[in-house]
Formats: C-alpha cells, structure tokens, sequence
C-alpha cells in the first residue's frame, strides 16, 4: 500500500487560496447550468420547427463541455501533473467505479452513446418500453419525457443496451399520425378510400407538403383503414388523430357503413 510520502507527492497541499479556487470554479459551474437551462429553453420556444428543436439539442452538450472544463480547472489544484500521479488517480477512480458504481457507469457511458449517436434528442417523441411522450430532457445518465397525460418518466440510458428505441419524428417538426377504421367488409372501398382523403385534407391540422396515404387491410373480421397524415407541429398528433377519427366516422355513417365489431368469447368452463 501507499505511504504518507506517495500520497504527499500525487496530492498538492491546500491552503486557503486553493479552497477559495475551488469555490470560486464550483459557483460558477453552477451558475452557468443553471443559465444554460433557463436560457436554452426559452430561446428556443421563441424560434419555429427545426430551429427550436436544434436550439434544445444542443443543452445537455453545453452542461457537459462546462463539467469537463471545470473538471480540468480543478484537477490541477489537487494532484501534482504527473504522468505517474494521472495513472495512479485514473486507475483507482476507474477501479471504485467499476465495483461500486456499475449500473451507473453504465447509464454514463450510455447517454454519451445516445448523445453521440442521436438516438433522441429534446422535442422528439419517443418509445421506450411502455413509456410513449417527448423528450424534454437529456441528462448525463437519464432522459426525461412527459407522456401525453403530462406525467414525467425518467428512463435510465441504459435501457439502450437491450431495449429498441422507437423514435417518430427523429429530429423533424412532424411525426406520422394514424387514425384506425374497422369496417364492415360488404362496402365500396373506394368510395370510403377517397372520403377519408378528403377527412384528411380538410382538417384544420394537416402539414399539405408531406403526403396522405389510406392503407387497407382485409381481416377475417372485417376490412381495416388506416389514414396517415401528417400534422404541422408534433405536438398536435392527439388532437389531429381525435379530428379525423370522429370527422371520418362522421362522414362514412351517410353512406351506409357498418362498423366492424367483436364479441368477447366466453371462457369455456370446466
């Protein structure tokens, strides 16, 4: 083991200048997270579509560059720099960390996985697992989201290492929206194709530049309808799928359609 003289010569003495330093580097770290977080959001909620989503996505990088400089600013204060004392205090941190610290070393070097590779990033809607909301949070080992009914899920990033990432609108305004119809299958198909065409572009919701599409699906039950389209903002999808579902129902009823239905099938009893 280590004698008083080793750690003399890897450690610097503190005096009251150097705790002063360290302070002084501590407050202003904080400082600048707190305004990176204050400043980021509100600058980007005064700019539109993929400028917003740009401005939020660079937040968690900023937190991050402004640790690792304050990280380098106060390393040097505590350790002789030398390339003995680097080894020796990188080995033992990396040695704590890997018994002591595993899961969360892990969820670390996942989110610098997510953050290099863009799985997510702020204002994408996202799913992980049976958690569905936007992202409005990168840290360095959780990603927040706020599901539609407005509640906040944390999900370690590690979830990457053995869970997919269903991610809609990937870094764009818009996401794909599907409005589900099950139909009766004694009908004109045609007909009912084009009135769900023209539910889709006369709603109040509808991005006119990307496309509308109608896919059918004929099932032992019945025939099934997908209408997708697209809605200006993504933060509108709900409203926009609701708009088209009872406006679409609104305008087969006229002409005649039944609604496919399913009868539960009792258990059979012993």
């Amino acid at each position: 083991m280590p004698n008083e003289n080793q750690i003399g010569r890897i450690f610097k003495s503190i005096d009251t200048a150097v705790i002063w330093e360290l302070a002084i580097i501590v407050a202003a770290t904080v400082v600048l997270i707190v305004a990176v977080q204050r400043i980021v959001p509100w600058l980007a909620n005064r700019l539109p579509g993929r400028k917003r989503l740009f401005i939020l996505s660079t937040a968690p990088y900023l937190r991050f560059f402004i640790f690792l400089a304050a990280l380098s600013m106060m390393v040097p204060l505590l350790i002789e720099p030398s390339l003995q004392n680097m080894v020796a205090i990188l080995g033992s941190v990396g040695l704590a960390l890997g018994f002591a610290l595993k899961d969360y070393a892990s969820g670390l070097i996942a989110g610098i996985v997510a953050m290099g590779e863009f799985n997510y990033r702020n204002g994408d809607w996202v799913q992980l697992g049976d958690v569905y909301g936007e992202v409005r949070h990168i840290g360095l080992r959780t990603v927040e989201i706020v599901t539609p009914d407005d509640s906040r899920v944390l999900v370690p990033h590690n979830f990457l290492w053995g869970q997919p990432v269903i991610n809609s609108n990937n870094g764009d305004a818009r996401l794909q929206c599907i409005a589900d119809f099950y139909l009766h299958p004694q009908h004109d198909a045609h007909q009912v194709r084009n009135v769900l065409v023209d539910v889709a572009l006369t709603s109040p919701y509808l991005y006119f530049d990307d496309p509308i599409a109608v896919i059918v699906n004929e099932e032992p039950w019945g025939t099934h309808y997908r209408l997708k389209a697209y809605p200006v903002a993504a933060a509108q999808q709900f409203r926009f799928i609701t708009d088209m579902t009872v406006r679409g129902k609104a305008a087969l009823l006229p002409l005649g359609v039944k609604f496919a239905t399913a009868f539960a099938t009792p258990a059979n009893k012993g």
